[in-house]
């Protein structure tokens, strides 16, 4: 069963970089898409970006030039490079894993991921 564990979740000012990171258990990492999602209070979660098991990668518009995904599978662990940050990518960010492997179908849609991180949060002051 795979687990997931976020690190790098903090306090910025607004125009500053971070950088999360989410280490994933399991042998067999590099099968599967993994994904971000962020939620604030009240809001649905909702999709940052998304990387399959080819490294082909997919953001949300908000974050599309400012966010980067990236995957290192001999380390099981997907990043997410946040540059330019705004005060409303204010959020708890939550890594999530595809258990289906070698699918690259729907990696937008929160529904997709099986697993989930405990999130991290980030907060962006203006």
């Amino acid at each position: 069963q795979v687990q997931l564990v976020e690190f790098g979740g903090g306090l910025v000012q607004a125009g500053g970089s971070l950088r999360l990171s989410c280490a994933a258990s399991g042998r067999t990492f590099s099968m599967f898409a993994m994904g971000w999602f962020r939620q604030v209070p009240g809001k649905e979660r909702e999709f940052v970006a998304a990387i399959s098991w080819k490294a082909t990668t997919y953001y949300a518009d908000s974050v599309k030039g400012r966010f980067t995904i990236s995957r290192d599978n001999a380390k099981n662990t997907v990043y997410l490079q946040m540059n330019s940050l705004k005060p409303e990518d204010t959020a708890v960010y939550y890594c999530a894993a595809d258990t289906a492997p070698y699918n690259s179908a729907m990696l937008t849609q929160k529904e997709t991921y099986v697993r989930w991180g405990q999130g991290t949060q980030v907060t962006v002051s203006s």
